[in-house]
């Protein structure tokens, strides 16, 4: 059985350790660590199976010129063993509801539009927004709340510790 929750500061450890099994480089893992450390890692849920964390999701800011601020989904990861078992999707829906909970209005997503569809992400270019990684239609975006996301708002810029990306990634 999978049991889904908020991160606690005991996580970090494994939260780390997954991210680096789950991706090609340390990149994500790095990423994680310095969200949290800059205090802006808003969300942050993990899967658990058998006390062991499988899964992870986070959600930082995000802003437009404007000054509206959203939040963005980067990364989700799951360890390769519990894949295809709908663990992702779970911490998918779970994070994008406490955002929600936590009056966060719009979502953005670089990642496979098939994949993140389900939710009810659309292309963000659909709004009249960018990103900085040339994402095209893997740069997608979701109202939180009803007619939330700043419409022809132009460029999304994600927290600065997305820095440590060269083009990010787009694996859901």
């Amino acid at each position: 059985m999978t049991t889904l929750r908020p991160e606690t500061p005991h996580d970090a450890a494994a939260i780390h350790a997954l991210l680096v099994d789950c991706f090609p480089t340390d990149a994500e893992a790095r990423l994680v660590d310095q969200l949290r450390a800059a205090g802006r890692l808003l969300v942050s849920y993990v899967a658990e199976v058998e006390g062991q964390i499988v899964g992870h999701v986070a959600f930082s800011p995000v802003t437009v010129a404007s000054g509206a601020t959203g939040v963005g989904l980067a990364p989700v990861a799951v360890q390769v063993a519990q894949r295809r078992r709908g663990i992702a999707a779970d911490l998918v829906t779970a994070g994008l509801a406490a955002c929600r909970s936590l009056d966060y209005r719009w979502a953005v997503v670089l990642g496979n539009p098939a994949y993140y569809a389900r939710f009810g992400f659309r292309p963000a270019r659909e709004f009249g927004l960018s990103d900085e990684y040339g994402g095209g239609d893997a740069f997608q975006a979701f109202e939180l709340q009803p007619h939330a996301i700043p419409r022809d708002a132009g460029l999304v810029r994600y927290a600065p510790e997305f820095a440590v990306f060269g083009e990010a990634s787009t694996e859901p």
